[in-house]
């Protein structure tokens, strides 16, 4: 049973640890020669003053022709989330082509957010928030899901500095991350080397960080969220499967 009643700021918080920082997950292979399809699952803990538990999918398919599947899928006791992004993988970079967020709970109100990215007119049109919107396209213009699955790429190939253009409800925001320094883990029982790395924030007390492991080719270990309040967030990989 819950200890007390959760307040709508614990169940932000809680879907931002499940859904849109659930991290990139992109398994032994994605290299410059071209992405790996995979299946991953991670377990997420929501701690203050009391115990609340949920799950995320991770699935990246190939849909042929370099168009790519992303896929997040959230079950816990107080929301679902469905998450997904059609995208061109092109020289080394995600390609935003249709992005769609639902999200139903009891706790919260339904939510839906779509994208779609018209790069020949250089127009993005959706829905957020029950109101159409449409903006100018900006050269490597991400979506909320997208770039998550970049950040993986970037770092994997040496960079410990990134910012994106990400396109998030119905404005273009700018975020910010670095690798921070080097941290030994343990991963269930093994001892491993990790890189952790930080969502910069300039005007916010809230901490996101992140944990990538160069053994297991950059894969997201585990991540952490800290909220001004003190209140934790965290997701931790379980079980992951990979085409070979």
């Amino acid at each position: 049973m819950l200890s007390r009643r959760l307040s709508k700021k614990d169940c932000v918080a809680f879907l931002i640890c499940l859904g849109i920082l659930a991290g990139p997950v992109t398994l032994h292979a994605q290299t410059e020669a071209g992405l790996t399809p995979f299946e991953a699952s991670y377990t997420a803990a929501m701690e203050k003053g009391l115990s609340l538990n949920g799950t995320a999918k991770r699935a990246l398919t190939s849909q042929g022709n370099d168009v790519w599947l992303y896929r997040t899928d959230v079950d816990s006791f107080i929301v679902s989330i469905d998450e997904s992004l059609v995208f061109r993988w092109e020289d080394g970079q995600v390609i935003p082509m249709r992005y769609r967020y639902r999200l139903s709970g009891f706790l919260v109100s339904d939510r839906k957010h779509s994208i779609d990215f018209d790069w020949s007119e250089g127009i993005a049109t959706g829905e957020y928030k029950g109101k159409p919107f449409e903006l100018a396209l900006e050269e490597s213009l991400l979506d909320p899901l997208g770039y998550q699955l970049q950040l993986h790429q970037d770092i994997k190939n040496g960079k410990r500095e990134m910012t994106y253009r990400v396109l998030d409800g119905n404005s273009i925001d700018t975020d910010r991350f670095a690798v921070i320094n080097g941290e030994n883990m343990s991963t269930g029982s093994q001892q491993r080397t990790t890189l952790k790395a930080e969502k910069i924030r300039e005007d916010s007390k809230r901490q996101t960080l992140m944990w990538f492991s160069p053994e297991q080719n950059f894969l997201l270990v585990r991540l952490r969220q800290v909220e001004p309040d003190g209140s934790t967030y965290e997701l931790k990989l379980k079980e992951a499967e990979f085409e070979r």
